[in-house]
C-alpha cells in the first residue's frame, strides 16, 4: 500500500482553504484528493472512481471553494443520493469555506418543509448541496437559479441511479449552462453511468483511487465496540484497563484530538505520549525512542505522524477515530501483527452511523471486523481480585515454606498486629483491607453506560383497499421501482397509476396493489424474471404491531419520513414523485 506523500501546501491552494484544512486537522491529502484536485482546478470534467471513505468530498470540495467568485449567485451544485449524505457534505463544505469571503453553503433535501430552505437560498448560496428531487423543486419554484453555475458534482452517482433518480439528474443537467464543469464520483461504473458521462461530459479525465489487490491482514484480529455518544474517552480508558497491552498505538484523525486524548489518559493514570505534525523533530524523536524502549507504553498519533513507526512488538492498535481514508485503516492496523507475530485492532464506533462506516471498511478491506461487547467495570474488578488472591496465595506459600525451613513462626505485619491488638477480627480486617486495596486499584476505571438501543418504527399502515406484496428481489439484484412497475403492468391488468408505494430493500421489495387483484399479481408475476432474477411473490404480513419482520430495516423517528434503512445505511427507494 502506498499513501500519498503530497502535502496540501504543495497543491498551491489559497490561504483561506489551507487555513481551514489546518483547523479541520487534515495534514496531507488522500490518494483521490492528490490526484483529483489539480485536474479539477484546471477546469476539466472528471470521472472519479472511488469507494466511500476515501476523502472524495474534499477532492471536489476544495476546487469548488477555490472557483467561487463573489456576488455571482450559485456557482456550484452538488447532488447526493440521500439527505444524510447531503447534510454530511454540506457540513464539510461549510468548514472548508469558513475563511473564504462570500462563500456560503446551503443544503436542500426532502424530509423537511421546503419553506424552511427558501429563505436560506434567498440570502445567497454560492454552493448548494442537495438531493435531486428537492433540487428540482427549487428550480421549478425559481428559488434556485443556475444561470451562473460553474461546476456540478454528482456524488455517489451509482447510488443515485440505483434509487431511480436518473430522470431527475438528466432534467437538472439539461437546465444548467452548457459551459460548465461536470464532475462525477462513483464506486462502480455501470453502463448507465457511462451513458451519462458520454452525453453530459466533455473529454473527462478518469481518476481512480485505491487498487483491487487483496486488502486483508491475516495476522491481525479485528474488532469494534459500539459506545455511547460522547463517551469515547471513557470507553477507551475502560478498554485499556481491560486489555493491558504492553505496547499500543491509538490513532486519531486530528492533532487536536491527539492532544486532548493524551491529556485525558494522563489524568486517568496512563503513561501516554502524543505524536503529530506540530511537534518539533527533537520532541518526535524523543517520543519514539521512549515508545520503542517500552518506557512509554501508549502512543497516540495521527496517520501522517505514524508513517515512520517501525516497531515490531506492538500488541494492539486502537482506532479512536474512524479514518478519513479507508486505506489508512489498513496502514493503521498494519502497525501490529508484524514480524510473524499476531496482533489485534479495536475500533470505537460512537453511534450507529459509525457502525455502518466500520461495515463499509470491512467490505472495502475484505476482512472480518467482529463486534464485541464493552467490558464492565465490575468485570475488571473481579479479575483483579482474582489476580490479587493468586499473588497473596503465592506470597503466603513462600512465607510458610521459609518459616518451615528456618523453624520460625511467620511474623505478622506491624500494622496488622496493631489492628488485631485493638480487638478487630482477623477475617473482618482482611476483608476491609482487600476492599480498600481494590477501591484504590479501580479509582481510574470509568463506569460506562450501555449504548441506547435504536428505536424501531414499523412500516406505515396499508391504505384502505390495498394490500402489500413481498417480491423476493431488491436492490442487491439491481431491481429498481420502475422495473417492478413495468413487470406488474406488463403481466397483469393493472396500470401504473393503480400501484401504490414501493419500497426496495436489499434482498426484497414491498409493493402496494389493490386488494381485489392481489391473486392476479401473485400468479402472473410470481416465478417470472425481473431484471434477470426470478421473483417469488406473496402477501406481506406484519406479524405484530410495532414488530420488525425478519430482514426488515431498522428505522428511527428521525429518519422515518425518508425511510432510512439502518441495516444497510441506505434509503429504501420509492417512486421519486412520492419524496419531492
Amino acid at each position: 500500500m502506498s499513501l500519498s506523500e503530497t502535502t496540501f501546501s504543495e497543491l498551491n491552494l489559497s490561504e483561506p482553504v489551507l487555513r481551514a484544512l489546518t483547523d479541520m486537522g487534515f495534514e496531507a491529502p488522500t490518494e483521490i484528493q492528490s490526484k483529483a484536485i489539480p485536474v479539477l482546478r484546471e477546469g476539466r470534467d472528471v470521472i472519479g472512481k472511488s469507494h466511500t471513505g476515501t476523502g472524495k468530498t474534499m477532492a471536489f470540495g476544495i476546487p469548488a471553494v477555490e472557483c467561487i467568485e463573489q456576488g455571482q449567485g450559485t456557482q456550484v451544485l452538488i447532488l447526493c443520493p440521500t439527505r444524510e449524505l447531503a447534510q454530511q457534505a454540506e457540513g464539510e463544505m461549510r468548514k472548508l469555506a469558513r475563511y473564504a469571503d462570500g462563500v456560503r453553503t446551503v443544503a436542500v433535501y426532502g424530509g423537511e418543509p421546503i419553506t424552511n430552505q427558501i429563505p436560506q437560498l434567498r440570502r445567497g448560496a454560492a454552493i448548494v448541496i442537495g438531493t435531486p428531487g428537492r433540487v428540482m423543486d427549487h428550480i421549478a419554484r425559481k428559488t434556485l437559479r443556475l444561470e451562473n453555475l460553474k461546476m456540478i458534482v454528482l456524488d455517489e452517482a451509482d447510488e443515485m441511479l440505483n434509487m431511480g433518480f436518473r430522470e431527475d439528474i438528466e432534467t437538472i443537467l439539461a437546465q444548467v449552462p452548457a459551459q460548465r464543469q461536470t464532475v462525477l464520483f462513483s464506486a462502480t461504473m455501470p453502463p448507465a453511468i457511462m451513458e451519462i458521462t458520454g452525453q453530459y461530459q466533455h473529454d473527462p479525465v478518469i481518476i481512480q483511487a485505491g487498487d483491487n489487490t487483496e486488502r486483508t491482514i491475516d495476522t491481525v484480529e479485528q474488532y469494534y465496540y459500539e459506545v455511547p455518544m460522547g463517551a469515547k474517552m471513557d470507553a477507551l480508558a475502560l478498554l485499556l484497563h481491560t486489555h493491558r497491552p504492553k505496547l499500543s498505538i491509538i490513532f486519531c484523525n486530528t492533532k487536536k484530538m491527539v492532544d486532548e486524548l493524551t491529556r485525558y489518559l494522563g489524568e486517568h493514570g496512563f503513561n501516554a505520549a502524543a505524536l503529530h505534525g506540530d511537534m518539533k523533530q527533537e520532541a518526535r524523536t524523543g517520543v519514539m525512542n521512549s515508545f520503542k524502549s517500552g518506557r512509554t507504553p501508549i502512543l497516540i498519533a495521527t496517520d501522517v505522524a505514524a508513517r515512520g513507526i517501525d516497531v515490531d512488538d506492538v500488541d494492539a492498535v486502537y482506532n479512536y477515530d474512524i479514518p478519513q481514508d479507508y486505506e489508512y485503516y489498513i496502514h493503521r492496523i498494519g502497525r501490529t501483527g508484524r514480524a510473524g507475530r499476531s496482533g489485534v485492532s479495536y475500533t470505537l464506533a460512537g453511534g450507529r452511523r459509525q457502525v455502518f462506516q466500520i461495515r463499509d471498511i470491512a467490505r472495502y478491506t475484505k476482512a472480518k471486523i467482529e463486534q464485541k461487547a464493552m467490558p464492565r467495570a465490575q468485570d475488571i474488578r473481579e479479575r483483579r481480585v482474582n489476580e490479587l488472591l493468586m499473588n497473596i496465595r503465592t506470597k503466603l506459600c513462600d512465607q510458610t515454606a521459609k518459616a518451615q525451613e528456618t523453624e520460625t513462626p511467620v511474623a505478622l505485619s506491624p500494622t496488622v498486629e496493631k489492628l488485631l491488638g485493638e480487638g478487630f477480627d482477623a477475617a473482618q480486617l482482611s476483608g476491609v483491607l482487600l476492599d480498600l486495596l481494590m477501591d484504590y486499584e479501580m479509582k481510574d476505571v470509568p463506569v460506562l453506560a450501555a449504548p441506547k438501543p435504536v428505536q424501531k418504527t414499523p412500516l406505515g399502515d396499508v391504505p384502505e383497499g390495498m394490500v402489500r406484496l413481498r417480491f423476493s428481489v431488491g436492490r442487491n439484484h439491481r431491481v429498481a421501482p420502475n422495473q417492478l412497475v413495468g413487470a406488474i403492468t406488463e403481466l397483469t391488468s393493472l396500470s401504473g397509476k393503480q400501484i401504490g408505494k414501493i419500497y426496495c430493500y436489499g434482498d426484497y421489495s414491498l409493493v402496494e396493489v389493490p386488494a381485489p387483484v392481489k391473486q392476479e399479481v401473485i400468479q402472473n408475476v410470481g416465478g417470472q424474471k425481473i431484471n434477470g432474477t426470478r421473483a417469488d411473490v406473496r402477501v406481506y404480513e406484519n406479524r405484530t404491531p410495532g414488530a420488525r419482520p425478519a430482514g426488515a430495516p431498522y428505522r428511527d423517528n428521525r429518519d422515518h419520513r425518508d425511510g432510512f434503512d439502518r441495516r444497510t445505511r441506505r434509503v429504501p427507494v420509492t417512486r421519486k414523485n412520492e419524496h419531492r
